[in-house]
C-alpha cells in the first residue's frame, strides 16, 4: 500500500468527519451530507489501497 495514498484516505476520513460533526452543530444538513460523502470516500480509497496491497505479496 502507497504511504501516500494511505494518508490521503485517512486525511479524507479524518476532514470528512469534522466537517460532518461541525455542520450537524450548527443545523447545516447539506454540509453535514458532504462530509459524510468525503468521509465514505476516503473509506473506501482506504479499502482499496489495502486490498491493492493484499495482491502484491
Amino acid at each position: 500500500m502507497s504511504a501516500g495514498e494511505r494518508a490521503k484516505a485517512k486525511a479524507e476520513q479524518i476532514v470528512g468527519k469534522t466537517v460532518r460533526t461541525a455542520a450537524h452543530a450548527v443545523h447545516k444538513e447539506t454540509l453535514a451530507a458532504k462530509g459524510a460523502a468525503l468521509e465514505a470516500r476516503g473509506k473506501m480509497r482506504g479499502a482499496k489501497e489495502q486490498t491493492k496491497g493484499s495482491f502484491k505479496r
